[in-house]
């Protein structure tokens, strides 16, 4: 019990370092940049609203995993984050959820308007391909993470995914369905996340192809579990509205297979993503991490 109790402070211990690490770069990401009316105040106010930053963290902690330097997947990193919050400013406008409250403040539209929101948006996305080419790496490298994450954000991955949500509100989706609007709109991005730590560690295709299939069973376990919180949660644990799902007549996984069925996907998932990690050394914190995300109540 002691090894575990001691495995666990020593993970949460590097959450933690990482977590430093990426805050301070995205406290700075803007900084020098000059002010244009209340747009990059408006970017700064989502960008770091904190959350669980579980995207960025798995990009450093899986360079880490295949020998490399995490410090060196920072601006990686902080790319795929920008990237998502540009994704949930434009979720919550009106257009698309009509979401008000966002890491338990309200959202980027309530407070700067519809059109600010927009923008900050757009500056957030491009901004971040800005950073992947700050990257002290090879050309090759920011050459290949450019075309992962172009890949995962765009109309084949999470823009494809929320076209296909939208799309589906007011009917029942079948499962496959599910599977495949929840693999671009989150699993596309977590799927990134992981293979740009890959690449600036420089690691191999195979290391690549296995690191996907961890992060592809990872990504559908984490849609898994929160559309679970959706139904279970509270608006103060989540920090967002809870409930929404139903309002906006969206299928989910529950609605799919009931909240047993979910609970029995995301371990079947969460098994399937910790064995993909047989062939590397030190897979332990991304057991954990898996683990952790699986059992995650917010």
């Amino acid at each position: 019990m002691r090894a575990v109790d001691d495995m666990e402070k020593d993970f949460t211990e590097r959450v933690e370092q990482d977590l430093a690490l990426i805050e301070d770069y995205l406290s700075k990401a803007f900084a020098s940049e000059p002010r244009y009316a209340d747009l990059q105040e408006a970017m700064e106010y989502s960008l770091l609203a904190g959350g669980k930053r579980v995207r960025p963290v798995l990009t450093l902690e899986t360079c880490r995993l295949c020998g490399g330097d995490p410090m060196t997947a920072l601006p990686f990193a902080c790319a795929v984050e920008m990237v998502h919050t540009y994704s949930l400013i434009h979720d919550d406008l009106p257009a698309m959820d009509d979401d008000e409250l966002r890491r338990g403040r309200p959202t980027n539209h309530v407070v700067y308007g519809e059109a600010t929101a927009i923008l900050a948006g757009d500056a957030l996305l491009t901004a971040a391909f800005c950073h992947l080419t700050r990257a002290q790496l090879t050309a090759g490298q920011i050459a290949a993470a450019v075309a992962c994450l172009a890949q995962a954000a765009g109309s084949a991955g999470m823009v494809g995914g929320q076209a296909l949500d939208m799309a589906g509100e007011g009917r029942a989706l079948d499962r496959e369905e599910l599977e495949l609007l929840q693999s671009l709109k989150t699993g596309a991005l977590i799927c990134a996340a992981a293979e740009l730590g890959c690449i600036a560690a420089g690691g191999s295709g195979e290391q690549r192809k296995q690191v996907r299939i961890y992060a592809q069973a990872l990504g559908r376990a984490f849609q898994v579990r929160d559309d679970m919180l959706d139904v279970t949660s509270s608006e103060a644990a989540l920090g967002k509205p809870v409930g929404s799902d139903q309002v906006n007549e969206k299928s989910t996984f529950v609605t799919a297979l009931g909240l047993d069925g979910c609970a029995r996907l995301v371990d079947r998932l969460t098994q399937q993503g910790i064995e993909a990690l047989e062939s590397f050394q030190t897979p332990e914190f991304h057991i954990w991490l898996a683990n952790q995300l699986a059992r995650r109540d917010k």
